[in-house]
């Protein structure tokens, strides 16, 4: 079952930022607040990749290829997680994903429609 809706994608130069949102309108919050959320990218030809994630707590975790340059964040009090990715590189462009994550980091929910980046000059 679909629980989250993304948004905020489009089209920067490189180098540029953008902030995508993943709201759970369906969700109450007492749902919300305890989940482990990630944010996932796919290009064409390849599977979903995680690129962040943040417990309840607010503690955070990148991947490799976007560490120093995203940073997610979450309002609890919207049911909102946030990514924040500055210095866009061509490589990032992608459709970008948010989902619960299980505690073995595994996808809890159906997927959404996603948002697409793109970067290009």
């Amino acid at each position: 079952q679909v629980q989250f809706v993304e948004s905020g994608g489009g089209l920067v130069q490189p180098g540029g930022s953008l902030r995508l949102s993943c709201r759970g309108p369906r969700m109450i919050t007492s749902v919300f607040n305890p989940l482990l959320m990630g944010w996932y990218r796919q290009v064409p030809g390849k599977g979903r990749e995680l690129v962040a994630s943040i417990t309840p707590d607010r503690l955070t975790n990148y991947g490799d290829s976007v560490k120093g340059r995203f940073t997610i964040s979450r309002d609890n009090s919207r049911k909102t997680v946030y990514l924040q990715m500055s210095d866009l590189k061509p490589e990032d462009a992608a459709v970008y994903y948010c989902n619960a994550l299980t505690s073995s980091r595994q996808p809890t929910y159906g997927w959404g429609q996603g948002t697409q980046v793109t970067v290009s000059s």
